[in-house]
């Protein structure tokens, strides 16, 4: 996984959710787009940004709120996701450079989205799972989530959980421990 630079994106986003199933036509939409610029090469974040993303098919539920912190103004008050989506692509860079994720859901929920709304995909094909990476390198049986991954690292949870902008910031700090024990991908890019 070469970089130019050595920059990577880490992306953790927050969608609609509730406590049981969705009402009747809802759908679970991003509601926020984390994302942490590392650089690898210095083994350091230098970039911490976050996106609101206003929902079309779906309403932010106490459920959601209690969840993330985000309620339903913030959220309407955000750019659309086909805006979102450009604004990744033109100023972070997300078609070029590899890009992170904490598991799949991110990836799979973006794709999912990009297709229902006929949106370009922003990302390029360069994605690594650093919850994957992470359970190796510490020879895990589970995948933990990201707080217990923080606890076995010994690194703080900086920020609230389940904010997609300081989720990122977290998951980049995972990615910067792993690359400084030479168990991240790119760390052999540098």
């Amino acid at each position: 996984m070469e970089s130019a630079g050595g920059l990577l994106n880490v992306v953790d986003v927050e969608a609609t959710c509730w406590e049981g199933e969705p009402p009747p036509g809802a759908v679970s939409e991003i509601i926020e787009i984390g994302l942490t610029v590392v650089d690898l090469g210095r083994n350091e974040r230098v970039g911490r940004h976050r996106i609101l993303v206003r929902p079309v098919r779906s309403a932010v539920s106490s459920f959601c709120t209690e969840l993330t912190g985000l309620g339903q103004a913030e959220v309407d008050a955000g750019m659309s996701f086909g805006e979102a989506c450009r604004l990744l692509a033109a100023d972070h860079q997300a078609g070029v450079r590899p890009w992170a994720s904490w598991g799949d859901y991110d990836r799979n929920q973006f794709t999912r989205q990009c297709q229902v709304t006929d949106t370009a995909y922003p990302f390029g094909r360069r994605h690594a799972n650093a919850k994957a990476v992470f359970t190796e390198a510490h020879g895990l049986r589970k995948r933990p989530g990201m707080a217990q991954a923080l606890a076995i690292a010994g690194l703080p949870l900086e920020g609230r959980h389940h904010c997609g902008e300081d989720d990122a910031w977290n998951i980049a700090g995972l990615i910067l421990d792993l690359a400084a024990r030479d168990a991240w991908p790119e760390a052999s890019a540098r």
